[in-house]
């Protein structure tokens, strides 16, 4: 557990003082400073310390911790404009995005509407969830539209 809070507490250090845009780019500093993991253990690390991909003043996309992002007005509107496409396959909605902006999204889902998707896997620009058993269209675009208010008219 040790390894683990110092492995974080170089990983806040890293993100705060650093442009990082990849995974790769941060296994690299973290293995400067002495942590050996692998990519696997790093994106959880990410998930459970709540960083998101976000674009910078460039376009480019960077990490940057929960108390680095702007205002949650902000925030919202950068969900809001994330989304492209919905999709739906029996029990699985996909969800198209732009591109960087699907790690975001999926992490606004997993944490405000795990009732209605249960779970979701991201990557650049698409994520798969798996919606709760015995609910439908209707409840997964009611549910999103408390992330994004744009589904409502939809």
């Amino acid at each position: 557990m040790k390894n683990k809070i110092k492995r974080f507490a170089a990983i806040k250090e890293i993100i705060s003082s650093t442009t990082v845009s990849c995974q790769e780019d941060l296994l690299r500093l973290l293995s400067e400073r002495g942590f050996n993991l692998t990519q696997a253990t790093l994106s959880r690390d990410l998930k459970q310390m709540k960083v998101a991909k976000t674009p910078d003043v460039s376009g480019e996309y960077i990490y940057k911790l929960p108390a680095e992002l702007k205002s949650n007005d902000d925030h919202n509107a950068f969900l809001a404009n994330s989304l492209t496409t919905i999709d739906f396959s029996g029990n699985n909605v996909v969800l198209h995005t732009r591109s960087g902006y699907a790690s975001s999204l999926a992490y606004e889902i997993d944490e405000r509407i795990p009732n209605v998707i249960i779970g979701t896997v991201a990557g650049e620009d698409t994520i798969i969830g798996v919606i709760k058993e015995g609910l439908n269209k209707n409840d997964v675009f009611e549910a999103l539209s408390t992330i994004i208010p744009a589904l409502r008219n939809r």
